[in-house]
């Protein structure tokens, strides 16, 4: 027996999220569905796929299929989830799960309803180096964590019709590419938040490119952060503790996880041959299996938490969007 998925968007994260079944053995994507049917044929024949749609709405009358992989741009997550669940399918949706946290609390609040399984696609989150990091602090290989740094940049396509920089499709380097530093340093720091300082830098299309964070936790934490679209990053993050610290090169799709202490070096190499969005796929798979509707490693009140905080960075940098 197989989870069976359908997909909604036929863009780039769809094809690396499909590609990655190749290492899943309790799911199977059966169906795509794109607003231009051939897109949906295009990407079911390179996916291997047998069934594409050229409507939503369509597809989600197959009753074959258990749950989505909602793909589109950010703008219309929340739009999508909520035709799923209209139609009585579980999803799973790319993150950031919405543009702010009042359309989650309404998708959440549907989901629970209507009891179906429902989940922010952090596919960072269930990375083993990320596993293997988390169990080093848990067993206090570096003493107290006392500072948390990570960071997400590259240059960017220059066109400001791109959807990184279209207002219209929540653009900007915050939600399609800061929610990653910020989430892992929520998962090591677990505390609540006391204070917050932002520096951001706009397009002239109006989103931010560029944004740097400091956070304060009343646990005593630091924790550190900067997302661009306008340079390249070393894209890693830091784990620093009283006795030593803990390296994850680039770690929202890492392979890899490094820790000090003084002269001695411990080093953690995951040899997958996929980008990693299996390792999410088995998971969400096997709580479908055990009738859960939600993950315990990305549960709906920790994507409800991060949806609060983007939403607190994005008043106080002044970033609101048109359809808001």
């Amino acid at each position: 027996m197989t989870i069976k998925w359908g997909i909604i968007g036929a863009g780039g994260i769809a094809e690396k999220f499909a590609a990655d079944f190749e290492l899943v053995t309790n799911g199977e994507i059966i169906a795509v569905a794109s607003r231009s049917l051939q897109k949906a044929e295009k990407f079911a024949k390179t996916m291997g796929i047998n069934n594409a749609y050229g409507s939503y709405a369509d597809m989600l009358t197959n009753p074959d299929i258990d749950i989505i992989y909602v793909a589109t741009t950010h703008n219309f997550h929340f739009e999508h989830t909520k035709l799923c669940f209209e139609y009585d399918k579980h999803v799973l949706c790319e993150k950031p799960i919405t543009v702010n946290a009042v359309q989650l609390k309404e998708l959440s609040s549907i989901a629970k309803s209507k009891k179906l399984f429902f989940m922010e696609a952090m596919w960072s989150a269930f990375l083993p180096a990320i596993k293997q990091a988390l169990t080093w602090v848990k067993q206090g290989r570096i003493g107290d964590v006392k500072l948390i740094q990570a960071n997400f940049g590259f240059i960017a396509n220059t066109d400001i019709n791109d959807r990184l920089f279209n207002p219209n499709l929540a653009g900007g380097a915050l939600l399609d590419i800061g929610i990653y530093p910020l989430t892992v340093i929520e998962m090591f720091a677990q505390s609540e938040i006391e204070n917050i300082l932002c520096s951001s830098e706009f397009t002239t299309t109006g989103v931010d490119a560029t944004i740097a964070i400091q956070i304060d936790y009343k646990n005593g934490i630091k924790g550190q952060m900067a997302s661009t679209f306008r340079t390249n990053l070393i894209n890693d993050a830091v784990i620093y503790g009283t006795k030593g610290y803990i390296q994850i090169p680039d770690f929202f799709m890492s392979k890899k996880a490094i820790l000090k202490i003084g002269n001695r070096t411990e080093v953690f190499d995951d040899p997958t041959k996929t980008l990693g969005y299996n390792f999410e796929i088995v998971a969400v798979n096997n709580d479908l299996f055990n009738d859960r509707t939600e993950n315990q490693i990305m549960p709906l009140s920790r994507s409800l938490k991060m949806m609060e905080l983007l939403d607190l960075i994005r008043e106080k940098i002044g970033l609101k969007y048109p359809f808001e």
